[in-house]
């Protein structure tokens, strides 16, 4: 038999040659790791055959794209599902997300717990019976025969998914149509779907490690406009004890929910005569506030910034100078017309002005930058500010302190000159970090926001020679700090690039906090100038920063982080004291008398209740230090200490007590190990 033609590919980084036609399941076959491939960047199912000069890479089913792979052959395993159940249903999309999936369907019931169980034993018996995922290529004629009776599918097969979202993606593509079957053991077609790919060989794959969890009201292609569709979620990872983790994540999530804990804690709410996305603080969320605010003040003190104030409200021409509108009204309140006079019969007299809420307090420094002439001598010139916004979320999205209307910024706006651009940035980056290290936050990296110079260019102003010293500026910074910097092309503000710190909390979810930003466009909207040493009149560079992003986002993520448990220098009740009776009430009243002198928030419980559940109280309401006095303790002039741990020193003197208490507090102790009492 003549010999099979061969072909040369790169697999791992080798060259190798392989019989034509020789597919990713024959390449890989032995490993059983192995779920998809890597053909020169882009993922593909096992059963097809390799090209001539291609770079392939194993895929497995643990890594992001094996997590993704098995997530998305999940939906149409659901989706299989759910139409055993619904023959008439219309199927809508189905892409993979975060940690999971979800399918969108028309025509269906309202899901019930009791349905989103019946779906997850249906899926759970297709898995077992192992059917194969197979690709097709259709043409568009081909597959509006096949998909006749799905709308959906027709209307993405006409359009190429063209003003859909960019779920839309999984579904269909600019390469042209391909459908995958679900073909039983004995060859029968048991379910096909509109889709991109890549899946999985099998379902058995996706094994036991998958769970339906819950279920929301939809619009097709996410137009309130569109038809109201059923969304189904569900998580799937590559082992049932994944799962299982993920699930206790989940949970403790759950627990450490910062609207949970500040209700339970007494923080803060949102009452509904308010409005969404606004927030009270109660006393003590206005401790915990104010001290986190003061720390932030006094460091940017420190660091050589100059404190400003600017009011909440100004004329919309100030926004238009700025390019704010029209480029970011979508999310700005809508204006205020005043200063109107009409007179007796309607008519206008006076045209009115239009006011808007400050979504920003950037166009204000800039105000105060141009009140007066400014010298190169001056520069790098750092105004800051606790500044309060307003940003019009729509409902939907806000999400208790996190995602809100109305917030404070630790905003910051550096005027420097181009040369001074960078050490500026470096400077800064390092200052967030101490910020945050200050908060017992010490896991970061940053993310670096660049254009994109694809089709959403329009959206981003300015020249290519700005843009391209803006982004080399701050990537050197970023190089510079030694830590991980992953990109995020398109991310960059209209104005110019940015940099923003990720930082990782106590249960290792990613948080986006400081942020620095290089703008080059306002100084020339404003007509900033500095006189520089030569005489001339230059623009400076505008570097915008936030350290903690919003004060509110900030409590909430500092509440998930420690669980409501916050370091005793943070805590809005330092020192509880507790009498073991009566008759000590009067001893502790004292001994809290002396934290107060030193500084300390203290207070005692004088309350009616039994002395086990007056210990329970200040367990649950997380007080760092719980002081006890009995009859031993007041004859000794001591008091014994309860940790948050429940482990107990007895018999501490009163001002070896209030000197620890105080010392800690002073230190910033962040980790509970330093609340502790060693004693010689």
């Amino acid at each position: 038999m003549p010999a099979q033609p061969t072909i040369d590919i790169t697999l791992d980084g080798a060259v190798r040659s392989i019989e034509a036609g020789t597919t990713g399941a024959a390449l890989f076959g032995r490993d059983r790791a192995v779920v998809a491939m890597r053909v020169d960047g882009e993922p593909w199912d096992l059963d097809r055959a390799v090209p001539a000069g291609a770079s392939v890479e194993p895929i497995t089913l643990g890594s992001e794209d094996g997590l993704n792979i098995l997530r998305h052959s999940a939906t149409h395993v659901m989706a299989q599902a759910v139409q055993e159940i619904f023959p008439d249903v219309n199927l809508g999309i189905g892409p993979f997300i975060t940690d999971g999936f979800y399918y969108d369907f028309g025509g269906i019931d309202a899901v019930t717990p009791e349905l989103l169980h019946d779906i997850e034993k249906r899926m759970k018996r297709i898995v077992k019976e192992g059917q194969t995922f197979r690709r097709r290529d259709i043409t568009e004629a081909e597959g509006r025969a096949e998909l006749a009776d799905q709308p959906y599918k027709l209307e993405l097969i006409t359009t190429k998914g063209a003003g859909a979202d960019a779920t839309a993606g999984v579904e269909v593509g600019e390469s042209g149509l391909t459908v995958y079957d679900n073909v039983r053991r004995n060859g029968e077609v048991a379910w096909k779907d509109l889709c991109r790919g890549p899946h999985l060989p099998s379902t058995r794959l996706i094994g036991q490690g998958f769970a339906l969890t819950k279920s929301s009201s939809a619009y097709w292609r996410g137009d309130q406009h569109g038809d109201s569709m059923q969304r189904i979620y569900g998580t799937a990872w590559a082992s049932k004890e994944d799962l299982r983790a993920y699930q206790e994540r989940l949970r403790e999530a759950e627990r450490r929910d910062h609207r949970r804990l500040g209700a339970e804690l007494d923080l803060f709410s949102f009452p509904e005569e308010v409005g969404p996305g606004l927030v009270v603080f109660h006393p003590k969320g206005g401790v915990l506030r104010h001290e986190i605010e003061s720390h932030v003040v006094r460091r940017h003190k420190e660091a050589g910034f100059d404190l400003v104030h600017t009011p909440e409200i100004s004329k919309g021409g100030l926004f238009h100078t700025s390019g704010h509108l029209p480029y970011y009204a979508d999310t700005m309140f809508p204006p205020m017309l005043v200063d109107e006079d009409r007179d007796a019969e309607g008519r206008t007299t006076r045209a009115g002005q239009e006011y808007y809420l400050k979504a920003m307090n950037c166009p204000m420094h800039n105000l105060i930058f141009r009140s007066r002439g400014r010298s190169y001598r001056e520069l790098p010139l750092r105004f800051f500010e606790m500044g309060r916004d307003y940003r019009y979320e729509k409902s939907g999205v806000v999400h208790g302190l996190t995602r809100m209307r109305g917030f404070t910024q630790d905003d910051s706006h550096t005027y420097c000159t181009p040369e001074q651009a960078c050490q500026e940035i470096r400077a800064q980056i390092d200052f967030f970090l101490s910020i945050l290290s200050d908060f017992g936050l010490s896991d970061f990296y940053l993310e670096l926001s660049t254009r994109d110079d694809g089709a959403g260019r329009d959206k981003f102003i300015g020249s290519e020679a700005d843009w391209a010293a803006a982004t080399a500026a701050l990537q050197g910074a970023c190089d510079a700090s030694g830590l991980q910097v992953v990109p995020d092309p398109g991310g960059a503000a209209f104005y110019g690039p940015k940099v923003s710190v990720q930082v990782k909390d106590a249960i290792g979810r990613t948080w986006q906090m400081s942020t620095i930003q290089y703008d080059f466009n306002q100084p020339e909207r404003f007509d900033l100038e500095y006189t520089a040493a030569d005489g001339t009149h230059r623009r400076p560079v505008m570097i915008h920063s936030a350290k903690l992003g919003s004060v509110e986002r900030f409590i909430g993520v500092l509440t998930e982080h420690y669980a409501g448990a916050f370091p005793a220098w943070l805590a809005p009740v330092q020192v509880r004291l507790v009498p073991v009776a009566e008759v000590f009430d009067g001893y502790v009243e004292d001994v809290a008398a002396r934290l107060r002198a030193a500084g300390v928030r203290a207070e005692t419980d004088l309350s009616d209740d039994r002395f086990g559940k007056k210990i329970r109280n200040a367990a649950k309401e997380k007080v760092p230090f719980t002081l006890i006095a009995g009859g031993e303790d007041v004859e000794a002039g001591a008091v014994s200490f309860r940790f948050r741990d429940g482990e107990q020193c007895n018999g501490v003197p009163v001002h070896e007590a209030v000197a620890h208490i105080a010392g800690v507090i002073e230190a910033r102790v962040n980790d509970p190990a330093g609340e502790r009492l060693t004693r010689g």
